[in-house]
C-alpha cells in the first residue's frame, strides 16, 4: 500500500495540474444535477398531469439511489477500480440526463432521475482520488473544497434550473445537464490516474442489497410521511422494517471480511462524531433552505409571503453557494487564527445566527438573502472542516468507504431536513387552507437552531477525540497519513 505522499502512480505535467479543477467540477456538475427536481416539482405535476406527490418523486427517487448507491462506489473506489468507477457512474449520469430530457414519459424522467442519483456517489471517490494521486498540501486543500461542493451544487442547480426552465421549458434543464455531465466524463477520462497499486476487495453483494433494503424502507417512510399519516400503520411498519433490516445489516457487516461499510471504523470517536455531525448538520441545512423557498413564494395575502416566483426562491440560494465556497477559501486563513478545535463549533454557530436573523427579519427580502449567506459560510465552514477529521482518523485504504459513510449521513440527513420542514409547516396549516400560519416558520426556525446548537456540541468534541485517535497506530502499523492532526484542517 502506498502512501498518500508516494506519488508513483499520480499524473504529471498538465494532467497533475487539471486533476484537482476536474474533480470539483465532477462533484460539482453532479451536485447541480442532483437538485434540478426540486424546483420543478409543480412544473412536472402540471406537465405529466400527475399529482404534487407523484411529482415529488423525481426529487425522492434521486435521495433514495444516492443514499443506497454512495457506500457501494466507496467500497468499489477502495480497490484498483476507482477510475473506472468513477468514469462509469458518469457514464450512467449521463444516460440518466438523457432520460429525463425526452418530453412525454413521466415514467422515463423517473428512471432517468434515479440514474442521476448515483452520481451521489461520486464526492468520496473524488476524495479518495485526491488523497492517494496528490501531495498533502494540494490534498487536504482539495478535500475541503470537495466538501463544499454539494452545498454550491444546491445554491447554483435551483437559480439555474428556474431561468433555464423559464426560458426554454423544463426539459431543456436535462439537456443542459447532460452536457455538462458529457463534458466532465471527458475531462475524467483524460485527466483522472489509475489506481491499478491498490488491493482488491470482494464486493459485499449481500451487505450492498441489505443496506439498499433498509434504506429504502428508512427513505420511503421519512418521504411520504405526511402523505400516510405520521401515525399510520404504514409509517410505522416502514420504520419498524428499517430499524429490523438495518440491524440484520450491522450484524452481518461486522462478521464478513470485507464489508461494505467498516462500521468498527465508528469505534474511533473522531469518525463517529463527524458522522453524527454530518446527518444534523444535513438536518438542518435542509431544514433552512426548504423553508426559505416556501416562504418566498408564499402570496402576499397571506400576511407574513414575499410572493415572489420560483426564480426569485432560487436566486435567494445564490449567496448561499458563494458563501460556501468563500468559507471554503477562507478556511485556510481561518486556521491560523482561531483554535482549530473551534472552527466547526463556529461554523455551526453562524447557522444559528442566520437562523435567528431570519426570526426577526424574514419579511424583507433583502433579509432572506442576507439570511443565506451567513448560512452558507456556517455550512461551508462546517463542511470543509468535515473530511479532514475523517481521513486524518482512518487507514488509507478505507478512505472511500469511510467518506461514502458521511456522504450517506449528508443524503439521509436532507430527506429528515426536508420532512420536518413540511411536518412542522403543516401542523400549522389550518384545515381547507393551503398555507401554514406565521407561527409555523417560527416553530421550524427553532427546530432549526436546535439542531444547530446540538451540532455544535457535538463539534467541540471532536478535537479531543482526536487528540487521542493521533495516539493510536493505523491497523497496518504506519504511522498517520498525510491529512493527518499535526497538519492542520
Amino acid at each position: 500500500m502506498t502512501s498518500t505522499g508516494d506519488i508513483r502512480d499520480a499524473p504529471v505535467g498538465t494532467r497533475s495540474r487539471l486533476l484537482v479543477p476536474v474533480l470539483i467540477a465532477i462533484c460539482t456538475i453532479v451536485a447541480v444535477v442532483s437538485s434540478v427536481g426540486a424546483p420543478l416539482i409543480p412544473t412536472v405535476a402540471e406537465t405529466y398531469g400527475v399529482s404534487f406527490t407523484g411529482a415529488q418523486w423525481s426529487l425522492t427517487i434521486t435521495m433514495l439511489t444516492g443514499a443506497v448507491t454512495v457506500p457501494v462506489l466507496g467500497r468499489l473506489g477502495d480497490g484498483p477500480r476507482r477510475r473506472e468507477v468513477l468514469i462509469g457512474a458518469l457514464a450512467v449520469v449521463l444516460l440518466g440526463c438523457i432520460f429525463a430530457a425526452v418530453p412525454g414519459n413521466f415514467a422515463l424522467l423517473i428512471v432517468g432521475r434515479g440514474l442521476q442519483g448515483i452520481g451521489l456517489g461520486l464526492m468520496p471517490l473524488a476524495m479518495a482520488i485526491a488523497r492517494d494521486h496528490l501531495d498533502p498540501p494540494r490534498a487536504r486543500s482539495c478535500v475541503a473544497a470537495l466538501s463544499v461542493t454539494a452545498v454550491a451544487g444546491i445554491g447554483l442547480g435551483y437559480p439555474l434550473t428556474g431561468v433555464i426552465a423559464h426560458v426554454w421549458g423544463f426539459h431543456a434543464c436535462f439537456v443542459v445537464a447532460a452536457l455538462a455531465s458529457a463534458l466532465v466524463l471527458v475531462s475524467a477520462v483524460v485527466v483522472v490516474p489509475s489506481s491499478g497499486h491498490l488491493t482488491r476487495h470482494r464486493l459485499d453483494v449481500t451487505g450492498a442489497l441489505v443496506l439498499g433494503a433498509g434504506l429504502t424502507f428508512l427513505l420511503l417512510a421519512i418521504s411520504l410521511g405526511g402523505q400516510w399519516g405520521w401515525g399510520s400503520p404504514l409509517l410505522v411498519g416502514s420504520f419498524a422494517a428499517a430499524a429490523g433490516t438495518l440491524a440484520l445489516w450491522a450484524r452481518h457487516e461486522l462478521r464478513t471480511p470485507h464489508p461494505i461499510v467498516q462500521l468498527r471504523l465508528l469505534r474511533n470517536r473522531s469518525v463517529l462524531t463527524a458522522d453524527v455531525t454530518g446527518l444534523l448538520a444535513g438536518i438542518g441545512m435542509f431544514v433552512l433552505s426548504s423553508t426559505v423557498i416556501r416562504l418566498v413564494q408564499t402570496p402576499t395575502d397571506t400576511g407574513y409571503g414575499l410572493g415572489r416566483s420560483a426564480m426569485v426562491a432560487g436566486l435567494v440560494l445564490v449567496p448561499f453557494s458563494l458563501a460556501s465556497v468563500a468559507a471554503n477559501r477562507l478556511l485556510p486563513a481561518a486556521s491560523r487564527v482561531l483554535p482549530k478545535n473551534l472552527i466547526m463549533p463556529i461554523g455551526a454557530l453562524a447557522f444559528v445566527a442566520a437562523l435567528v436573523v431570519f426570526l426577526v427579519g424574514r419579511s424583507e427580502l433583502w433579509v432572506v438573502f442576507a439570511v443565506m449567506g451567513i448560512a452558507g459560510l456556517g455550512v461551508g465552514f462546517t463542511f470543509a472542516a468535515m473530511p479532514a477529521l475523517i481521513v486524518s482518523a482512518v487507514p488509507q485504504h478505507e478512505t472511500g468507504s469511510a467518506l461514502g459513510v458521511n456522504q450517506v449521513t449528508r443524503t439521509v440527513g436532507g430527506a429528515i431536513g426536508s420532512a420536518v420542514s413540511a411536518t412542522v409547516l403543516a401542523a400549522y396549516t389550518v384545515p381547507d387552507t393551503l398555507y401554514p400560519t406565521a407561527d409555523g416558520y417560527e416553530a421550524i426556525i427553532v427546530v432549526g437552531a436546535v439542531l444547530w446548537l446540538v451540532t455544535a456540541l457535538l463539534a467541540t468534541v471532536l478535537p479531543y477525540a482526536r487528540r487521542r485517535a493521533s495516539r493510536t497506530p493505523k491497523a497496518n502499523g504506519s504511522p498517520r497519513g498525510d491529512l493527518e492532526v499535526r497538519h492542520g484542517i
